[in-house]
């Protein structure tokens, strides 16, 4: 194949991916505004954030959504929103072993006459998942499969920001006519259909083209995902006493579920400080070393 041909190629290639690209994707995530408190070389978690966060995902989340990897007895370890010092072990406090105690999973070991039997969950415990298995998360949800959030906010692009995105960019009910129909006015001119068990969300990979009604060069970003709008204003009813608004209970959540899937961010963070402020004073002794040792020493 010639130069030229090659290079052709490549263009028809850059072109074809282009398309592509602007036929599906999604709106990039911004976030909250102001970010997250634990973003950068410095951020911590906001614990009372974080345990707000883990009531939302009690309340809302956790009826569809497992968290495999984590256990109880997490939330009370260092750097866990529920940490307590009283309590090293966090097996042992209270505040976890309460949490636990509100779920019930099956008995790992037979009764006596051979039958497994619920128990209250243990802090050494699991997160309860909602469902025994994928065929019956599946069943249960129209052949959409939950996804695990143990580490949601590591394996989608934008993490944080992106779940506290997608929580809020539903359309208002308002939009939507009894035949699932979202018409569009101001950046795109046309209608959006959305078929029986399917919610449009700008922030959902995928492609709006077959369901649009308009010039097809400018759908709208986004795709549909099964799980309908779920927050909204009062669902939960905040321990703290801070009000539940959409917003709040977004960021809350999204503060948690990056939490869980890096647990021991806030004592990397401290120790990388501290290993980072350790070789700057050596760099610096090693430098006055050498200065020392060959200062008589022409070069």
């Amino acid at each position: 194949m010639t130069r030229s041909k090659l290079i052709l190629a490549a263009l028809a290639g850059l072109v074809i991916a282009g398309s592509a690209s602007a036929a599906g994707g999604a709106k990039h995530p911004h976030g909250p505004e102001g970010g997250f408190p634990f973003e950068g070389p410095f951020g911590r978690f906001e614990d009372e954030s974080v345990q707000r966060g883990y009531q939302v995902y009690r309340e809302v989340c956790a009826s569809c959504h497992s968290m495999k990897l984590m256990h109880y007895r997490n939330l009370g370890e260092p750097g866990g929103p529920f940490y307590d010092p009283e309590y090293p072990n966090a097996n042992d406090n209270p505040l976890v072993k309460a949490f636990a105690a509100q779920d019930e999973i099956l008995s790992s070991q037979p009764n006596d006459v051979g039958d497994y039997e619920y128990r209250p969950a243990r802090p050494s415990d699991p997160f309860k998942s909602p469902y025994p298995n994928d065929a019956a998360a599946r069943a249960a949800n129209g052949g959409a499969l939950p996804p695990d959030l143990s580490v949601i906010t590591k394996a989608r692009h934008g993490g944080a920001d992106y779940i506290y995105d997608l929580m809020l960019g539903y359309p208002d009910p308002g939009e939507i006519s009894d035949d699932g129909e979202i018409e569009f006015r101001e950046d795109y001119h046309g209608t959006l259909t959305q078929a029986p068990g399917q919610y449009y969300n700008p922030y959902m990979e995928g492609d709006t083209i077959p369901a649009w009604e308009g010039d097809p060069r400018h759908a709208p970003p986004g795709g549909f995902l099964a799980m309908a709008p779920q927050l909204m204003d009062g669902r939960v009813t905040y321990m703290d006493g801070t009000e539940a608004t959409k917003e709040q209970m977004a960021y809350d959540v999204a503060q948690f579920l990056a939490w869980a899937g890096e647990p021991k961010q806030t004592n990397r963070k401290s120790a990388g400080l501290a290993v980072m402020a350790y070789l700057l004073i050596f760099a610096g002794l090693l430098w006055f070393s050498y200065k020392r040792i060959w200062r008589n020493v022409s070069h």
